[in-house]
């Protein structure tokens, strides 16, 4: 499989037809290469590729000296303050059948500056890393590469113990020192390098922002919008809980998870994150190609009783996901919330080999087999 090919191209050939199409996603996931693979020859190089952080591109962009090409790639865009209105112009003014593919590597649907001058005129799809499904993988050793270096293409295709330390180093200060500095006004820039440092030992668990803000020695609304802006820029994401009507279920806890499993060193942790990260994609995939509202979460009561993951379509859940390493016997929390809750199908989810079903609405198996039987993207 090459770089280029990825799952959200059949979604990109066809919004293109009618509207811009905006592609998010984390750093070096591969958005850049996926957009230029729509250009010959496919290369930054390509006078049809312009780039915000180029400065002779960012002189194009500004006086609206644009190719007359079919179709433009544009990159980083979001960071220049009117990027929206810009857009709007040259989408308008542009001839009948040509068109903008536009990449960035924070959330475009979040940083609006300007309100909702595009509204219409865009399509808005995420870019995710790549998976079991993506990759085919049928094999446990293929899964053991997959959940140690991760799913992004160059740590993943290189395959390089050391190259994949080295890059996990530089995406994170890339990520603090490039696309935070150029989004947000911050005067501590060190702090919220270390609160990105502190949440991988907190994958999984309740996030406490009490705990984290007396750690950084900050007040809990400034690490609020810290976190708010990791997510921001694709480095983290939080899951909120399912209030379950029968039960006395937690509401206010949230739970996070890296968009890179593959940063953490807890082998509970790392496949947990692995799983949330497919159950995430497989969310928006279906929210970005077909509009239905895709929920993850979780489920706990106040008792301590939890299901690890609860995916929600049109706020009904759809089915609930357990993970354990090891091929164990059935959770105790899931017979527990199968008879107080409305959520049809349960999953156990494992590393192991066992495969069966102890009741109709309950089916333990291996996380390769999951993946085929869900439909992951």
């Amino acid at each position: 499989m090459q770089n280029k090919d990825r799952y959200i191209q059949p979604l990109i050939n066809d919004f293109l037809k009618s509207r811009m199409v905006f592609i998010g996603g984390p750093r070096q996931v591969g958005k850049t290469t996926l957009c230029l693979s729509y250009l010959n020859p496919p290369e930054r190089q390509n006078p049809n590729y312009l780039n915000w952080d180029d400065l002779k591109s960012k002189t194009l962009l500004r006086k609206g000296e644009i190719p007359h090409a079919k179709l433009i790639v544009i990159d980083e865009i979001h960071k220049y303050k009117e990027w929206r209105n810009l857009l709007k112009g040259f989408y308008d003014k542009r001839p009948e059948g040509h068109n903008f593919l536009v990449t960035g590597s924070a959330r475009l649907d979040h940083y609006r500056r300007g309100g909702d001058s595009l509204l219409g005129r865009y399509r808005y799809i995420r870019l995710h890393p790549l998976s079991i499904a993506e990759l085919k993988i049928t094999t446990k050793n293929d899964l053991k590469d997959l959940i140690k270096f991760g799913g992004f293409p160059e740590p993943y295709f290189a395959a390089n113990e050391n190259n994949h330390r080295l890059w996990l180093n530089e995406r994170l200060h890339r990520v603090i020192n490039d696309d935070i500095r150029d989004l947000e006004f911050l005067k501590e820039y060190n702090s919220i390098e270390l609160l990105a440092e502190a949440l991988p030992d907190r994958v999984g668990s309740p996030l406490s922002v009490k705990s984290l803000s007396e750690d950084l020695q900050v007040s809990p609304h400034t690490t609020e919008r810290w976190i708010d802006i990791l997510e921001k820029v694709y480095y983290c994401f939080r899951i909120l809980p399912y209030g379950a009507p029968k039960i006395r279920a937690v509401k206010k806890e949230r739970k996070a998870y890296l968009w890179d499993w593959s940063a953490l060193t807890d082998d509970g942790k790392v496949f947990e994150n692995l799983v949330a990260s497919h159950l995430l994609k497989y969310c928006h995939y279906i929210e970005d190609s077909t509009g239905h509202q895709m929920e993850l979460r979780f489920l706990k009561d106040t008792d301590g009783r939890e299901i690890d993951f609860i995916v929600l379509k049109n706020k009904k859940p759809i089915f609930a996901v357990e993970c354990k390493t090891g091929d164990k016997q059935l959770s105790k929390n899931i017979n527990y919330f199968k008879e107080r809750t409305t959520i049809p199908f349960y999953y156990q989810v494992h590393l192991g080999q066992k495969d069966y079903s102890p009741d109709r609405n309950v089916r333990v198996l291996p996380f390769l087999s999951f993946s085929s039987e869900v439909g992951l993207i």
